[in-house]
Parts: structure tokens; C-alpha cells; sequence
């Protein structure tokens, strides 16, 4: 298979950009690029006219738990910890055919936005409800995008001191057994690889510190990577505080957690020593600005990350934090956060795009597979139609992606396989995985129900009486 996208403006996010150019794609790779005319082809290419277009690398989400499209829109109003208590009850009623329908929805939207590769975290797996696994990684290969499930797992229920409810939790032996089983049957270690695995205990307060230094032992075995949510709330805090005498990020050192294989999620609350901490080690982090304000957790500190040398990239998190939130639009969405927070100067377009694209690929450890356009890398792209009657106003084409709403996208490619274009899904049916998530969401809720839990009364609040202490509004785990 060969292709040629002519006449486009590349963003290749390293090395210069050009202003009008082409890349030729020859199987799943990029053979070249270049400013001008392309050099002769040959009869047997496929053309692509890329005029008034933006080429720029597919997008790469690294933080994201793709069930939670089936529970959008309850607890509105709650902070992380609330919002957690309210909705563990009703995870804990998913199944495999819930997944299947959330992912297939929440994967389509990521390629609706540009996105072609995505990791997942999942980390409720409720016995005698069918393989949640397999679920989410079937509807990724109906949908055509790279996918990075990360084998997530509880085993510190509120029994022990953790926050979920003991029956969302899970025995260490069986989360060993079961995450070693989903690394040998799936993880592809290969260049080209469409499914690569992660292993993935939860957080702080939902697994213990054996299955930390042991799932950490298991990956570092298989040689695949490790994920973790971390420092995402100031509760977060105390808690690590009150339960091991530290801060999250000196808590994950102890356990052996910090390194070049690891990426965390969220990392708002961090100090000067924690960055100091994350650059040295190579451990990066997946920002999530839309969940962060949704749940109020903070504005992490990216700017400040950045500039001492600690990797980052982007995630939009689970649907039911950043509703129907498009990858695309977390570039603005950093950009503004830390505008806000830091002034004019303190991310630049680019810099959002190398969060969207390369920071991403590093992350999941295939930055020299993914996450910028050159010869050799994969042909994963997406070309952004920013030369329309209204886009076309704006000088900077990759101003235009970043600072203003999600422009069209003409075509996303995958290995050089089309799964975008013109807008619409050309791997599945988009009004198929439409009514699969919204077929999804109505299953959870009534399983749910015949549990006895009533997901209408988590719309706006938690579902559990709250504390007022402070100013600080927390739930009652009594």
C-alpha cells in the first residue's frame, strides 16, 4: 500500500515545520516527507489533495477507563473521593457486554478527535460478570486504533483502610494470576504493534503495598510498563499521610514506583522535590485537565514539569469525569490551564501538541514507533481541515488546532489504514457504536438497580451523607 498526501502543511512536532509539502506512506510507514512537489511515484500510489489541511502526528491518549462511558453524568457536583464512593456501587455491576458497548463508543470518539492510539486503565473486574478484558480489547480492534490497556486492579477495600467498598476489590493472588495471564495472552512487544499491555494497580488508597512491589516485580519481568493514578487531590494527601507517614510521590519511591516504565496519572499536587523527583527517574505523567477541573482536583503543574525535564502527556480520563471530552480539545485545555495559572508565556501551541503527540508516545515507551512525523515511524496521523471559510482566518495553522474549537479532520490514519474521513468513521459504524455506548449506559444503570443501587440519586450529589470541615466538603466513610 502506498500513499501520497500532497500539498499539506506538516507539523511533524520534530524537526521544522513545513509550510507546504507532502509525506508518502509506503505500507504502515512513513518512507518520506518533504517540502514542494513529492518526486515521482509512479502510477500505483494513492493520492490525498491535503490543501488547506494541517498534517500533524495522531494523537495519543494515556490516561483513560473506558467504562465510565456507561455512567456520565452522575455526581456532578462531587469532589474526587465523593465522587468515587457514589459510583463504585454501580461499576460494580458492569459486565462484559457494558464494556464491550462503553469502549467501542469512547474509541470512536477518540478517533473523532484525532486520537490513534489509546491506553486504558481498568480496575474493576466484578467475579461471574464475563471477560472485562477481552471486552475493551475486541472493540479496539473493530475500531482500528492502537490500543495500550493497562491490566488495572483493588485489593484495599474499606475493610483495610481503603477507600472502595470491599466488593470491588480483589485477592492478590488472583490479581497476580490475572494480570501475568492478560500480559502472555495479548501484550505485542513488536514495532508495529496495534495491542501492548501495562500493568496497573489503582492508587494509594486501593492497593496495598504487596501488590504494588509485586505487580511492580511482574511487569519489570514481562517487560511491559507500569501506570498508576497519583496525586490527583489534596485528600490524596492525607490520606498518604495519615496511612504511611508521606506524600504520595515519596510513597511511590519506597515501593520501588518511580522510573523510566512508569507513568503516572493526574500528578497535580505535586512539590518541588516530588518534579525534581519525576525528571531524574524518567517517570512520567498523563495531565488531564478537563477531569482535574471537572472534580476540582487542582491545575497540575506542566509548565514548571516541562521546563526541569519531566516527561508529560495527555489523557482525557474516564467519560464519567470529562464528559464526551475530545483529545483534541485537552491541547486548549492545558494550554488555558496553565495560562491561567502561569501567565501568556507559560505553553506555547507546539508545546500543547507535543503533549498531545510525543509526550504521549513517551509515556508508553514507543517514542521511537510514534508521536512525530518521520521517516521510519509509524504512518499514524491525523490531517486537521484548517483551511475552511472561518479556520482559514488564522495565519498559524497549528494556532488554529490548538487555540480555537477542534477543526474538521479531512483523514486520521493508522499504520496508513484510514479510520477517519471526512469526518466519519470509515472502521465501524459510527451510529452503531453511538447507540452501543448509550446501550451500555442503560444496562449499567439497570443492573445496577437490581443490586439495589439507584444511580438517579447520584446525579448531583454523592449518594452518601457529607461533612462540612472547614471549607472542605468530605464524605462520611463511617
Amino acid at each position: 500500500m502506498s500513499l501520497l498526501i500532497e500539498n499539506v502543511y506538516v507539523a511533524p512536532v520534530a524537526g521544522p515545520e513545513i509550510q507546504s509539502g507532502y509525506i508518502r506512506i509506503e505500507g504502515d510507514r512513513i518512507a518520506d516527507l518533504g517540502p514542494g512537489p513529492a518526486p515521482d511515484t509512479g502510477p500505483d500510489v494513492t493520492r490525498i489533495d491535503g490543501t488547506g489541511c494541517l498534517a500533524t502526528p495522531g494523537l495519543v491518549n494515556t490516561h483513560h477507563h473506558l467504562y465510565q462511558w456507561a455512567s456520565q453524568g452522575l455526581a456532578q457536583d462531587a469532589t474526587l473521593f465523593e465522587w468515587l464512593v457514589a459510583l463504585y456501587q454501580v461499576w460494580a455491576a458492569m459486565d462484559a457486554e457494558v464494556v464491550k458497548g462503553a469502549a467501542s463508543a469512547g474509541l470512536s470518539w477518540l478517533a473523532l478527535s484525532g486520537c490513534t492510539t489509546s491506553s486504558d486503565h481498568h480496575y474493576i473486574f466484578p467475579k461471574g460478570r464475563g471477560d472485562l478484558f477481552a471486552a475493551e480489547i475486541e472493540a479496539a480492534r473493530e475500531v482500528g486504533l492502537r490500543f495500550h490497556p493497562a491490566r488495572g486492579s483493588m485489593d484495599r477495600g474499606e475493610s483495610d483502610g481503603g477507600l472502595p467498598p470491599d466488593v470491588v476489590v480483589e485477592e492478590l493472588d488472583d490479581i497476580l494470576a490475572a494480570t501475568e495471564q492478560a500480559v502472555d495472552a495479548y501484550h505485542d512487544p513488536s514495532f508495529s504493534s496495534m495491542l501492548r499491555v501495562a500493568v496497573a494497580p489503582c492508587s494509594p488508597f486501593s492497593a496495598g503495598g504487596r501488590l504494588m512491589t509485586e505487580s511492580a516485580a511482574l511487569a519489570r519481568a514481562k517487560g511491559v510498563r507500569l501506570h498508576t493514578h497519583l496525586a490527583e487531590t489534596l485528600d490524596e494527601d492525607e490520606h498518604c499521610l495519615a496511612q504511611f507517614g508521606v506524600r504520595p510521590v515519596d510513597h511511590m519511591e519506597k515501593l520501588g514506583w518511580l522510573g523510566p516504565d512508569v507513568w503516572l496519572a493526574h500528578a497535580v499536587h505535586l512539590s518541588d522535590a516530588d518534579i525534581g523527583k519525576l525528571a531524574a527517574t524518567g517517570t512520567g505523567s498523563a495531565h488531564c485537565p478537563s477531569s482535574n477541573g471537572r472534580l476540582g482536583a487542582g491545575i497540575a503543574r506542566v509548565s514548571e514539569m516541562l521546563r526541569r525535564g519531566a516527561n508529560v502527556g495527555l489523557g482525557v480520563d474516564g467519560s464519567a469525569s470529562s464528559e464526551l471530552t475530545p483529545l483534541v480539545g485537552e491541547m486548549r485545555q492545558a494550554l488555558l490551564f496553565q495560562r491561567a495559572r502561569y501567565g501568556p508565556g507559560a505553553l506555547t501551541a507546539r508545546q500543547a501538541l507535543e503533549l498531545a503527540t510525543l509526550g504521549g508516545a513517551r509515556n508508553l515507551g514507543r517514542e521511537s514507533e510514534l508521536g512525530s512525523l518521520e521517516p521510519g515511524k509509524l504512518a499514524d496521523l491525523a490531517l486537521w481541515r484548517v483551511g475552511g471559510p472561518f479556520t482559514s482566518a488564522v495565519a498559524d495553522p497549528v494556532c488554529a488546532l490548538v487555540f480555537g474549537p477542534p477543526p474538521p479532520l479531512a483523514r486520521v490514519l493508522v499504520g496508513g489504514r484510514t479510520v477517519v474521513e471526512d469526518g466519519e468513521l470509515r472502521t465501524v459504524s459510527q451510529d452503531a457504536a453511538g447507540r452501543a455506548g448509550a446501550e451500555a449506559h442503560r444496562r449499567l444503570i439497570r443492573l445496577a438497580e437490581e443490586r439495589g443501587v439507584t444511580a438517579a440519586r447520584q446525579v448531583h450529589g454523592t449518594g452518601r451523607p457529607a461533612v462540612h470541615d472547614g471549607g472542605t466538603t468530605r464524605v462520611d466513610m463511617s
